[in-house]
């Protein structure tokens, strides 16, 4: 079976008028105007097969929802291919429409002075969707996303979050093969942003739907992707598997100590510190990831290079009195911050 989303060499570039400040330059604009080329993104190429759940992600301005736009047909690239489902976005057929779904966290699709429950009726019409498919799949999206009487309010009354979880429920009344998904949990509270997860992966192993997902929230990541996508400055940094992404950039590993009952409080300090100095002396380089109080409640949070931790960690089990301890990957969100800041 073909891939859900083939993309080779993607480009699009943007040519914006610019001119200097000032009321000179805004006259002189308008006999002569100037132009730069913003390239958002520029020869990008990957592949998602069907059933993929692929996380993409970048920092603002990095490309991913000029992406998107292209792969859903609302922009054309400058240059290069995609392909979605088999076909060309750009050309929108109808039947390319009725098996994606673009869902942007920033952007209201909705009618903005009428109940969802209409827009809804909308979409079923739209998509041409069979009347008891509708209402069973309607009725679920209500009952999963804790809608209740939600669809029943304008939608301008609605918060962001309930806007979102409303939105969420128009984009996949038609059951799409390929999702695509900006910022999808935008607004929404923790309890509600676990759900919203538990939903994607339970859609796409019941669907076998492929999810492109982009989100500033690394707990969706974490949750829903095995493989990610790293997109800076409109070029692609990294595709490969989320944990291959933390070995690559993670290059430091987090040690956690529970040291046991030392009676004074500063005495735990003083034995902390001493091993930090003396793993610098032995070319270790512990550092402390927390203040130095903090070992007075026993726990101590540190940091070492990755190639280190094993002797980092038998420092520590040789000179501190130990309870406990862990060597942990760095949070995602650090990885990604060095994947940016090494791009």
């Amino acid at each position: 079976m073909a891939p859900a989303v083939v993309v080779d060499r993607l480009s699009k570039h943007f040519r914006v008028p610019e001119r200097d400040a000032g009321l000179r330059s805004s006259v002189a604009s308008l006999f002569h105007r100037t132009y730069r080329t913003v390239e958002a993104t520029n020869d990008v190429t990957f592949t998602i097969e069907r059933g993929e759940v692929v996380g993409f992600l970048g920092p603002n301005g990095a490309g991913k929802t000029t992406t998107l736009k292209m792969l859903s047909g609302l922009i054309l690239p400058t240059s290069g291919q995609a392909r979605v489902l088999g076909f060309e976005p750009f050309r929108r057929d109808n039947e390319f429409l009725r098996r994606i779904t673009l869902l942007m966290g920033n952007r209201n699709q909705l009618q903005w002075d009428l109940p969802a429950i209409d827009s809804f009726e909308l979409h079923r019409a739209i998509y041409r969707i069979p009347r008891a498919e509708f209402v069973r799949a309607r009725d679920d999206l209500i009952e999963l996303l804790d809608l209740g009487d939600l669809v029943n309010k304008p939608v301008r009354t609605l918060s962001l979050g309930e806007r979102m979880k409303t939105e969420i429920a128009d984009s996949l009344l038609h059951q799409p093969e390929v999702m695509f998904l900006d910022e999808p949990t935008l607004g929404l509270d923790i309890t509600m942003q676990r759900r919203i997860r538990t939903f994607l992966a339970d859609y796409n192993a019941r669907t076998g739907a492929s999810i492109l997902l982009t989100s500033h929230y690394m707990a969706d990541v974490e949750a829903l992707c095995k493989r990610v996508i790293v997109i800076h400055r409109g070029r692609l940094l990294f595709d490969g598997d989320l944990a291959e992404l933390a070995q690559r950039f993670g290059t430091s590993k987090t040690i956690r100590v529970q040291l046991a009952d030392a009676g004074h409080p500063s005495d735990s300090e003083r034995a902390v510190a001493a091993v930090v100095a003396e793993s610098r002396g032995r070319g270790i380089g512990i550092e402390l990831a927390e203040p130095a109080e903090s070992a007075a409640a026993g726990l101590v949070t540190l940091t070492v290079d990755r190639s280190d931790a094993p002797r980092a960690a038998a420092l520590l089990l040789e000179r501190l009195d130990v309870v406990d301890v862990s060597i942990e990957e760095p949070p995602i969100e650090d990885v990604i911050d060095r994947v940016f800041a090494d791009g």
